[in-house]
């Protein structure tokens, strides 16, 4: 599931579901936007993640430690995301 960023990932990728994007001239009927309603919901918590993710720098900022260590760390900063999902 994509959004509207990727428009090319479909002709490379078959199994991409993309929303449909409107235009002055075509809009959306209702079976489209509850589509992309659908589409939406279920990105919406990977998009917490990742933005959960780059709020640590480890993706957004230049990683400047050894190489070695950058999955420990990423798995830590994803740890410590989970736990805090965790009631």
């Amino acid at each position: 599931m994509t959004d509207t960023g990727y428009l090319g990932l479909q002709k490379m990728h078959g199994n991409t579901t993309m929303p449909k994007a409107r235009s002055k001239k075509n809009p959306l009927n209702k079976a489209d936007k509850r589509h992309n309603r659908t589409i939406s919901r279920d990105r919406v918590p990977a998009e917490h993640v990742i933005g959960a993710v780059k709020r640590c720098k480890i993706v957004s900022d230049r990683y400047r430690n050894r190489r070695k260590r950058f999955g420990l760390r990423f798995t830590l900063i994803a740890v410590a995301y989970n736990k805090d999902l965790m009631p």
